[in-house]
């Protein structure tokens, strides 16, 4: 009966939105776009070929089809690289025919021929997955080049600089993406280089000198490439830098195909639950060249402002440049809107203005673009939807909604659910006062505050001791993924807003500051000088930073959360029209209460009433606890009932006319007494001391006392109903409270509409001898207060059996909750306070777990929810299904218990409007299908 709940169920949004990336047996590996020499279009793939041609060469050949200008290249499909990873690195049968062929027929679209003495053919040698990766694989460009053909360059561009500068550039990037030499060896010869003319720039350097830095980097190659590994360079006694136009090719794509699965590659897609399946395509594509003069620039752009959502050209380029040099922030860009104002790149500069407009009506949507400008003619390079921050998404869905572009269900389908927390993340309060220390671009919003540290390494080392940080560097690549995502902030002093840090900030939602120039960094000597200034910051100094404005502040700076107003209430609104299932907070007191109902909750689904027994109530429980005098037990639940009475009024108030759903106590009560080992630690101490015994015999009564509620398994022991049937005086005291609670906000006019839960029930006569002590308590206080008390009773399904006998279950229920989190743990066998910090990380990286299961409901888990809501409903007709999990923020579980089809899903207070969102997507996948 339920051997399709696995497939029909658990389909979450990242499956949804990977339905195009369906792997087919494809015999076809290679795939040309482009045109051919007479200038006819050859291209054979197209934007819904992603799957196959990746997002790169499936856009190429897109642009290529709307007879943009794009340089003719050919595509090696993703999985090819599968096949060849798969095999540990050996190509699949007829790979390498297939591309010679491709590469042929490229050499006779061009004319020219890859490594030709007289008139070599340049390639680019690019990645390209079918979901976005920005930054995390790697090219090779230039490819082509050697020691004969760099002068058939001279001799057809006539510009010796520009050839030597193609040559050191290719070497450079060869020997750091092909052979994974140090790149820091080539970026020091080059600054010896500068040092020895007396220049400051890479550019100021002379043709003479770019060959002699040639002959250098040719010698570095040499000394450090492992010989063991390329038996095939081995000249003499060392490696020599390859000669061969095709074994550069060869090595170039093996390089790009490995590079799916170099570390912060797996990193990123762990993080953004990208599938390790996919792999990337290769795109090998004929050069185009953005440094061949003043006429020539090169540059990334995007449609609107990915920041803010403005509808304008937004982008930065650099003149006399190739595209790596505007991403790793070698140079300080120049903003698109100036391009057209440049001498020699007015024309270029207009009818990049078209392309951008074709693009964004064509994809519907705010595209990322890639260009170059070779004396004065414009190349299309890329394009893909562009990463922006959620203040751009909601901003940017709406305005296209407003202009006809796409639908309000499209608009909502358009906002990542998880970006949303960046519009919850703090901001600057506005009432604080601080001195601006520096300003830089805002290039990610949001605001942070944390100790500054100067490697990635350190932030890592940092957050794993529980310490706040900001990450300072010159500007970031892409091995530093690690430290970003475990940093509150990145602060760079180079790069612009399209600049590796930024782009990566703003697909995590974290705050960024980039190309602070004030900012002179030594990360070896972990500080940064702050010109003007005599600011010197050292690594644990506090900053804050403003990603919305670009400023530094020395110090830390009171941060506030906004509110949900503007674009994200519009969406929110939008969101509520389609979707079907009801979303409520979990909230433990009256605060997050209020907060939750302006966020939108539908009422509470879980009110964790343990969490009112801590602070200085701890005592009092305690003392319960611990005695067993029937006198002082009743005294102290007297003075719990007074104060869970008002807590529970507070509560009810804040959420009038809405449901709250209050769950009786429920773990063991050892949790609520002192740390025996650190008691017997104290009793040790005051031993050694010479402390006389009958003072110590209190303390040791004590130990003795704790160690008789010691379970070898509390989760699995005295705990949840079980508690309520040991001590009944537990039970009845808070639903006295409870109910007491109700009736005074009744005699005050009001409609409070509390729900009593009883935890972790296995059969259903515990529930039925609970719920009769529940309904006789209710009454009680109902005739007391001369009052109607209507207080539906329901159970936590979050065990198993409890799943498996749900229809016995819901006999005696008002409502089903189900506690995915402990129905986790009891499914698995895992105690998630022990398992995430142990082995949990390394079943992640072999892949013996997909993904964590206490963060995105597990399938089999699913399975159960779906067997104990169909069974509940057979047992009940009139049973409320709902989900008060963790699992009910996760956006990938909402569509999953939506497909189930629960009544609502609960979460925390700030996961509200994420939840509000998914659910919406859920609903509106649901008719997609």
């Amino acid at each position: 009966m339920y051997e399709g709940i696995t497939s029909a169920y658990c389909v979450g949004k990242q499956t949804n939105s990977l339905k195009e990336i369906k792997v087919t047996n494809q015999v076809k590996r290679v795939y040309r776009f482009g045109k051919d020499a007479a200038g006819v279009n050859v291209t054979e793939g197209s934007a819904h070929m992603k799957a196959l041609l990746g997002g790169k060469g499936a856009n190429l050949a897109e642009m290529a089809n709307l007879d943009l200008p794009v340089p003719p290249g050919f595509t090696i499909t993703c999985q090819t690289c599968m096949e060849y990873a798969n095999a540990s690195n050996v190509w699949p049968d007829g790979a390498l025919e297939e591309i010679h062929e491709y590469r042929v027929d490229l050499e006779k679209r061009m004319g020219k021929t890859i490594g030709d003495d007289n008139d070599p053919l340049l390639v680019s040698v690019r990645s390209g997955a079918p979901l976005s990766m920005p930054g995390m694989m790697d090219t090779v460009l230039n490819l082509g080049l050697n020691d004969r053909s760099i002068h058939g360059l001279i001799a057809q561009t006539n510009n010796p600089r520009f050839a030597w500068d193609s040559y050191r550039r290719f070497i450079q990037m060869f020997s750091n993406v092909v052979i994974g030499l140090d790149g820091d060896l080539f970026e020091n010869a080059i600054i010896s280089m500068k040092r020895k003319r007396n220049v400051e720039s890479d550019t100021q350097l002379t043709a003479s000198d770019l060959e002699e830095l040639v002959q250098e980097f040719k010698r570095i190659f040499s000394q450090y490439t492992p010989q063991d590994q390329y038996p095939q360079l081995v000249e003499g006694s060392s490696c020599a830098f390859p000669q061969d136009p095709l074994v550069q090719l060869k090595l170039a794509i093996e390089a790009v195909f490995g590079s799916w699965n170099n570390p912060r590659a797996v990193l990123y897609r762990s993080k953004n639950r990208i599938p390790d399946d996919l792999g990337t395509a290769v795109n090998v594509q004929c050069m185009v060249f953005g440094n061949k003069g003043n006429t020539s620039a090169t540059g990334v752009a995007f449609t609107r402002n990915p920041a803010d959502g403005t509808k304008e050209f937004y982008g930065d380029y650099l003149v006399n440049a190739q595209g790596e040099d505007v991403v790793a922030g070698i140079r300080n860009t120049s903003p698109i809107s100036e391009l057209k104002t440049v001498e020699g790149l007015q024309e270029a500069g207009s009818e990049l203005e078209r392309v951008f407009l074709i693009l964004e009506q064509h994809y519907r949507d705010m595209m990322d673009i890639e260009f170059t400008i070779e004396q004065g003619k414009l190349w299309m390079l890329q394009t893909r939807v562009g990463k922006r921050t959620a203040a751009s998404a909601l901003k940017i869905a709406i305005d296209m909604h407003t202009e006809g572009l796409i639908s309000k269900e499209e608009a909502v389908m358009r906002i990542e659910p998880q970006q949303l927390d960046q519009l919850l993340h703090p901001q600057f309060d506005a009432n604080a006062h601080y001195d601006v220390l520096a300003r830089g671009l805002n290039a990610s919003p949001g605001a942070a505050v944390g100790k500054c540290v100067f490697s990635a390494k350190a932030a890592v080392e940092a957050a794993e001791r529980g310490e706040k940080t900001i990450l300072v560097r010159w500007e970031t690549t892409p091995d530093d993924l690690a430290g970003m995502i475990a940093a509150e902030g990145i602060l760079t002093s180079h790069g612009g807003k399209t600049s590796h840090a930024a782009v990566i900030a703003r697909g995590m939602g974290a705050p960024c500051v980039c190309g602070v120039e004030a900012l002179k960094i030594d990360a070896q000597a972990k500080e940064a000088r702050v010109s003007g200034t005599s600011v010197v910051l050292h690594e644990g100094d506090l900053i804050s930073l403003d990603g919305t404005t670009g400023i530094v502040v020395l110090g830390a700076v009171d941060l506030v959360s906004p509110s949900l107003t503007g674009n994200l209430d519009t969406i929110l609104e939008w969101a509520d029209e389609f979707r079907q299932l009801g979303v409520r907070a979990n909230a433990d007191n009256p605060e997050d209460a209020r907060l939750s109902r302006s966020f939108g909750a539908e009422g509470i689904g879980l009110d964790r009433t343990e969490h009112m027994f801590l602070g200085e109530r701890k005592q009092i429980i305690q003392t319960f606890i611990l005695n067993d005098n029937a006198d002082v037990r009743k005294e102290a639940t007297d003075k719990l009932f007074t104060a869970q009475q008002e807590d529970f009024y507070g509560m009810f108030k804040a959420m009038d006319e809405l449901p709250v759903i209050v769950r009786l106590l429920d773990p063991p009560l050892h949790e609520f007494l002192e740390n025996p080992r650190d008691l017997a630690v104290e009793i040790a101490r005051l031993e050694a001391q010479g402390v006389a015994d009958e003072q110590l015999s209190e303390k040791r009564l004590l130990l003795s006392k704790i160690d008789s509620f010691v379970e070898a398994n509390p989760m699995l022991g005295l705990r949840g109903c079980r508690l309520g049937i040991v001590y009944p005086i537990l039970p009845v005291m808070q639903v006295r409270a409870i109910a007491t609670a109700a009736a005074r906000l009744i005699k005050e006019g009001l409609h409070p509409k509390p729900e009593i839960m009883i935890p972790l029930v296995c059969t259903v006569r515990e529930l039925k001898k609970l719920r009769a002590t529940c309904e006789q308590t209710v009454q009680e206080i109902a005739d007391e207060f001369g009052v109607s008390l209507e207080i539906p009773v329901g159970t936590m399904i979050e065990l198993p059996r409890a799943a498996l006998t749900a229809d016995e279950i819901a006999k005696q229920a008002d409502f089903f909750s189900f506690g995915t989190n402990d129905l986790t743990q009891t499914t698995f066998g895992f105690s998630r306070d022990d398992v995430e910090g142990e082995f949990i990380p390394q079943y992640l990286s072999e892949k013996l777990l997909a993904y964590n299961p206490f963060a995105t409901i597990d399938a089999a888990v699913a399975k159960l929810v779906a067997m104990g809501t169909d069974l509940g409903r057979k047992g009940n007709p009139k049973l409320k299904v709902g989900v008060c999990g963790e699992h009910g923020g996760d956006p990938d579980s909402i569509h999953t218990f939506h497909n189930i089809g629960v009544d609502y899903v609960s979460c925390s207070p700030y996961r509200v409007p994420v939840a509000r969102l998914a659910a919406a997507q859920a609903a509106l996948s649901s008719k997609e299908r």
